[in-house]
């Protein structure tokens, strides 16, 4: 029973399966490798980006607070400028997921990257007349739209990302889809944590404002490199063929067909990010605690970057498990394992906390992010993008992305406040733990429950299941795809037939 295929229940469809082959859509061409892959690359190899510059801001906090001390320790700042980004990413990934699907994917993501480019450069030289809350009010600002052009990434890159993978050999399409997206996440937040222990190397442990601009500033290198690779991608075959661009979009039927697994995914990908963000913004004021106040950047910095190592692993390993026993599967097993490491750090935090220790500490912590990777981390959004058609994509992941990104921001926002709930002794940090363990059971249950099975034709059935359903209602289907110009006279005068 474990091994069960369970499948959704959608309103007025059959949930017989479909062959891709016979379901009067021709099959995607498969391309050999090296030409198929280099989209995959281009398209999900962005979100890099979203990974490093959101967590190098934990240790540009922790540098403005030894630069600053209680000036900014003292200021809304402290809480403001590591959580603004996550607000500006809701828009980002609203406002692309709308335009990647009524605009253009491959416009879409070139025009995020510009904003991500543009805006990290600024960050990083946030200034104000010399006037210390100056400079973090200018921060606060340039971080919100670093956050829009981050959310760019997840509806137009992701979404071609995925779209991008029917191209490839069946059997290897999930896992192609995680390592040029989660995987660049999870490379983004090792990085992210590197750099600045690199810097604070660099700068002796001196030279505060070096430390925090320059680490800031790398994070243009690579958004830069992808821009000019963007510069020849092409929309995906599956998007020119079941767009609805120049139509109007039916929401009413998408809501009917969609609503609740929309909200599932949303859901689950909240409780996510309320996690995983926190605690990988908080690593290094959690390691300085250990230490105290006057540990040298390059302690802190050193053991951050351990912790953050023990992301890769989680995601490279999940990778092919993902297309071994499903994105479902592979999401329950990795959160219940995350459960159970966030209760064995909870109870043992007093004995782990300790300097002596920390590297029993580092462990302990990295494994619990590993299996938050495994788990949810590789497969949320692998299933945000394949639980929905083609048309509606982009604002269908943009949607449970952002509200994914809105658990960021309230976890990164409440982390001090579930901290101070456990008091000045070992529970300052043991609450976290418990509130995020507790968190990942209920997501297992919802993607067990309340998620179908995906497989390597997933898009391409799904396309079909979504069409039947179109038809069942009346919606002509000969508008999918439609280019501009083009009109149903033009089209054959069978329902459902699709040109190719």
């Amino acid at each position: 029973m474990f091994w069960r295929k369970k499948q959704a229940v959608e309103p007025n469809v059959s949930e017989t399966t479909v062959d891709a082959e016979t379901a009067g859509t021709p099959p995607i061409t498969q391309k050999p490798f090296l030409q198929a892959i280099w989209p995959v690359l281009a398209c999900g190899a962005g979100l890099f980006s979203d990974g490093y510059v959101n967590n190098v801001i934990g240790s540009v906090n922790t540098t403005l607070k030894y630069e600053y001390g209680d000036v900014y320790k003292n200021s809304n700042a402290y809480s403001v400028v590591p959580a603004i980004a996550f607000a500006g990413t809701v828009v980002g990934q609203l406002v692309f997921g709308y335009t990647s699907d009524k605009w253009s994917r491959k416009d879409s993501l070139l025009v995020s990257t510009v904003i991500l480019i543009v805006f990290t450069a600024l960050a990083a030289g946030s200034y104000w007349h010399g006037e210390a809350h100056g400079l973090f009010s200018m921060l606060t600002a340039w971080r919100f739209f670093v956050g829009v052009g981050i959310g760019g990434e997840y509806p137009a890159g992701s979404v071609s990302c995925a779209e991008s993978t029917g191209e490839l050999k069946g059997g290897t399409r999930n896992r192609w889809f995680i390592l040029f997206t989660n995987s660049m996440i999870d490379w983004g937040f090792v990085i992210g944590a590197f750099v600045p222990y690199v810097v604070a190397a660099a700068a002796h442990n001196t030279n505060y404002g070096t430390i925090w601009r320059t680490s800031l500033g790398i994070g243009t290198v690579f958004p830069l490199i992808l821009f000019i690779l963007r510069l020849r991608l092409k929309e995906p075959e599956e998007f020119q063929r079941n767009s609805m661009k120049h139509v109007k979009t039916p929401y009413s039927l998408v809501l009917r067909f969609y609503g609740y697994r929309l909200f599932v995914v949303s859901l689950i990908w909240f409780i996510y990010d309320f996690s995983a963000y926190a605690f990988g913004i908080f690593s290094s004021p959690i390691l300085a605690s250990i230490y105290g106040e006057g540990a040298p950047l390059t302690t802190v910095f050193g053991w951050n970057t351990v912790i953050n190592l023990f992301y890769i692993p989680g995601t490279m390993l999940g990778a092919p498990v993902s297309d071994r026993l499903g994105p479902r599967l592979t999401l329950v097993i990795g959160v219940l394992c995350q459960a159970i490491i966030g209760f064995i750090m909870a109870g043992c935090y007093p004995q782990l906390a300790q300097p002596n220790v920390v590297g029993a500490f580092a462990v302990v912590y990295g494994i619990f992010l590993a299996f938050g990777e495994f788990g949810p981390g590789n497969n949320i959004g692998l299933l945000a993008a394949k639980t929905c058609a083609t048309g509606v994509r982009g604002q269908y992941y943009g949607i449970a992305a952002a509200v994914g990104k809105i658990g960021a921001f309230v976890g990164v926002y409440v982390f001090p406040y579930i901290e101070a709930a456990g008091g000045t002794g070992a529970g300052f940090y043991q609450y976290p733990f418990y509130v995020s363990s507790s968190l990942c059971i209920l997501a297992a249950a919802l993607a067990w429950f309340c998620l179908p099975n995906i497989d390597q034709d997933t898009i391409t059935l799904e396309d079909e299941r979504f069409r039947k359903y179109l038809t069942s209602k009346g919606w002509d289907v000969r508008q999918l795809g439609l280019n501009k110009g083009e009109s149903l006279d033009s089209m054959p005068a069978e329902t459902g037939v699709q040109k190719a």
